[in-house]
């Protein structure tokens, strides 16, 4: 197993430190008190292109880095230093796995209308599956949306819900259930949807306790969406097979970017505890606070490791199902763990946004839900497990 790094991955991540370190982070306090708009997003993004760090997941012939997840399992995490970090360089949920998920399906025109301008930050988007009670969430099976074929193209109605980034996005793609089989009714079909289209509305704003995604998380109301068949993202029928292409990435870069925070809350935790004086000692010296610190030291290594061997798994052809939903629990919950011992560490002070390290306590937490909670993986997880078995035992 070879670790090395190209020259070009080790001067991009350099690259990316720095920036993230002199042009991020001083932005940090204003975004948490007055919230991460587009205003904001494009200052930051404009002095990434400066940098020359923009966008290293994406596509070179469209002007990002051009890196394969393995790279970018090294770069993702120092945007990540900053939660962010990733909306200036432009490898933000739910952009990125967008970015990607466009780059291997959208047909040429869909390519120049939707894929190009994400790419170069001139948009946002949103990809829109999750759905209110009884509907699809951690089960996309359960969609409710529907699709149905009228002249010309295709009428969705349903309801979405947390649909991250729905304000101020140019477009969504959009999870409906049909499309396949000769009625049209069997399946599920992706949709590319303006957001200025006359059926799509914004109907409300979860107030969530992560506050660092630009366009919230959003309710959204599909009256009788009218899309000509252009709009189809792929072919009709095939959407779950179509999400895997981007949830199993996706899941991988959200850890990416995670464990960028994770870092950075441990570093700040440690620093902390070597110059906080409690009862006569420093707090590092304290037994209690060394287990918390060791712990810390091997999850933040431990995390690293699992995901790295599974992006290389996914670059080497490996399906990514099971291979991301294991490196999806592992991480995100030890990701949890390693921000809670470092707000502990911190005391009073590490619940404060001042010290950033409240403020990614607070994000991070629902990293264990994004993409799947890790109950659902665990259960395919299991799934799949058992299935070797059985399938070893019908062999003998």
């Amino acid at each position: 197993m070879d670790f090395t790094f190209s020259p070009r991955v080790v001067e991009w991540r350099e690259r990316i430190a720095e920036f993230v370190e002199t042009v991020v982070v001083p932005r940090e306090q204003v975004a948490f008190a007055n919230g991460v708009d587009d205003e904001l997003r494009r200052e930051l993004q404009a002095a990434a292109r400066d940098a020359m760090v923009w966008a290293p997941q994406a596509p070179a012939e469209l002007g990002g880095g051009g890196f394969s997840l393995a790279e970018s399992a090294v770069l993702l995490e120092e945007a990540g230093y900053s939660l962010i970090g990733p909306l200036a360089l432009n490898c933000h949920a739910p952009d990125e796995g967008n970015i990607h998920m466009l780059d291997l399906i959208a047909t040429s025109p869909q390519r120049e209308k939707y894929l190009i301008p994400l790419v170069d930050g001139d948009i946002r988007s949103c990809f829109a599956m999750t759905e209110p009670p009884p509907g699809a969430g951690s089960d996309p099976s359960a969609l409710r949306t529907t699709a149905r074929r009228v002249a010309g193209g295709w009428e969705i109605s349903g309801e979405k819900h947390l649909i991250t980034g729905a304000e101020g996005a140019a477009f969504a793609i959009v999870m409906a259930k049909g499309g396949g089989g000769a009625d049209g009714s069997s399946g599920s079909t992706m949709f590319l949807v303006d957001t200025d289209n006359p059926g799509w509305r914004l109907a409300g704003h979860a107030r969530t306790i992560d506050t660092t995604m630009p366009g919230g998380h959003h309710r959204v109301e599909l009256h009788e969406v009218f899309v000509p068949d252009e709009a189809v993202l792929g072919e009709p029928g095939r959407g779950f097979a179509y999400a895997q292409v981007r949830l199993a990435p996706a899941r991988l870069t959200h850890c990416m970017r995670w464990l960028g925070a994770a870092r950075r809350a441990h570093g700040i935790a440690l620093e902390r505890a070597v110059n906080r004086e409690m009862f006569g000692s420093a707090l590092a010296d304290h037994g209690m606070a060394q287990a918390m610190i060791a712990d810390n030291e091997i999850e933040l290594v431990a995390a690293r490791l699992v995901l790295w061997n599974t992006c290389w798994e996914l670059d080497n052809g490996a399906p990514g199902t099971e291979e991301s939903s294991r490196a999806k629990v592992f991480v995100s919950e030890a990701v949890n763990r390693i921000v809670d011992r470092s707000v502990q560490l911190c005391g009073g002070l590490g619940t404060s946004e001042e010290m950033v390290v409240g403020r990614i306590f607070a994000d991070v937490r629902a990293f264990r839900i994004y993409d799947g909670a890790s109950e659902v993986h665990r259960m395919s997880i299991a799934k799949h497990a058992a299935k070797r078995v059985r399938a070893a035992q019908a062999a003998e």
